[in-house]
């Protein structure tokens, strides 16, 4: 098999459930280390992070990735063991085939060839790879971004490996995401019997007509780069268990997907107002995991993914904004142009876990190609 095969064979192979590396930076940096990449390791709490550079001056191009996954849940249910890479039917399966070892390992095989090709680049190009995006997402790239700004390091384009792909490799690319806002509802009420309500007052009842408005309040009407807000209860939690008790609190989940056309705090303040307004005894724990990003047409990073796609997949790839968060949160706020590439995320997270061995083969090329677009 090629060197990205096997290199993300030997990814997969390490148990690295979030937030465990289980080894997978030590084997990326000493690789890198022997193709002539400065190696910095960077841990914060129980988060092993990689930044690897080569170049010394000029523009930055960094690619991004991860080398934790999640849990595989039963492993009976996979129809091989979810750390032993098997090839069916063209299909690599494994836990992180897809998300997101074949990206890191052709990232990683991308980079030895291009400074070999092109010792004396202009700019710099670099990695950096985390064990905490699958988690919480708070002693990875988010602790690097702040390192990075504390040290003035200028990341000027980045490319993310994330699944990307629909169907095909190169079909979609991201050239933004949406800004991810969660609340923690508490309502208080007063426990009870449910026999004699008057000595009561039921919180799921009180809350109800609340959590209705929400969810059919119209946040804003979207614009030409994002959708309109979405508002999404995932969790309710209330009651002891019994049918006969009343509840004296409940807990309930939420959380926004919105673009540019509102602010985080925009959207606070209306929670906050609407419950208000009904009456309820409540608090609200906010958290908020990234501001939405775009990478205009135009940007360079940009340019060069759409063309690559065009002249190596033979695909006009559609640019979108949809889907969850990526770490290239963190790096946009830096000044950076944020572009996400890789293959197709149709089996992420799911038992058998799988990405196409042919895209796995041309994904390389890929990243080298716009390497050597913006470096050479």
């Amino acid at each position: 098999m090629s060197a990205v095969f096997d290199l993300t064979a030997e990814l997969i192979r390490r148990r690295s459930v979030t937030p465990e590396d289980a080894g997978c930076l030590t084997l990326l940096a000493d690789r890198l280390g022997a193709a002539g990449f400065s190696i910095e390791h960077l841990r914060y709490g129980e988060v092993d992070n990689l930044w690897a550079t080569h170049g010394k001056t000029g523009p930055l191009l960094m690619f991004l990735g991860h080398t934790d996954v999640v849990p595989t849940g039963p492993a009976e249910t996979w129809h091989s063991d979810p750390f032993e890479p098997v090839v069916r039917d063209g299909l690599l399966y494994g836990r992180g085939a897809a998300d997101m070892k074949g990206s890191v390992a052709a990232m990683v095989v991308a980079l030895e060839q291009f400074v070999t090709a092109h010792p004396d680049h202009r700019g710099r190009v670099g990695l950096l790879l985390t064990s905490d995006e699958e988690g919480v997402a708070i002693d990875g790239v988010r602790k690097v971004a702040e390192h990075f700004r504390a040290t003035g390091e200028q990341i000027d384009w980045c490319v993310v490996g994330e699944p990307s792909a629909k169907e095909k490799l190169g079909d979609l690319i991201r050239v933004g995401r949406r800004g991810s806002l969660s609340g923690t509802l508490t309502v208080r009420g007063v426990q009870g019997h449910v026999a004699y309500p008057e000595k009561a007052r039921n919180p799921i009842h009180a809350v109800a007509p609340a959590l209705t408005e929400l969810a059919a309040e119209v946040w804003d009407k979207g614009n030409d780069d994002f959708p309109p807000t979405s508002f999404q209860i995932s969790n309710l939690n209330a009651g002891t268990g019994a049918n006969n008790v009343i509840p004296g609190t409940l807990t309930a989940l939420f959380n926004f997907r919105y673009g540019t056309a509102s602010r985080a705090d925009d959207l606070r303040v209306r929670t906050e107002a609407l419950l208000t307004r009904h009456g309820l005894d409540w608090q609200i724990d906010w958290q908020l995991s990234g501001e939405p990003f775009r990478t205009p047409p135009g940007g360079a990073v940009r340019e060069a993914v759409v063309a690559v796609c065009r002249e190596l997949c033979g695909i006009d790839p559609e640019q979108s904004t949809g889907g969850g968060t990526s770490d290239g949160r963190f790096i946009a706020p830096l000044g950076a142009e944020v572009v996400e590439l890789g293959p197709v995320n149709a089996t992420i997270h799911k038992v058998d876990e799988c990405v196409s061995v042919a895209d796995l083969e041309k994904l390389p090329s890929l990243y080298f190609a716009i390497c050597a677009r913006l470096l050479s």
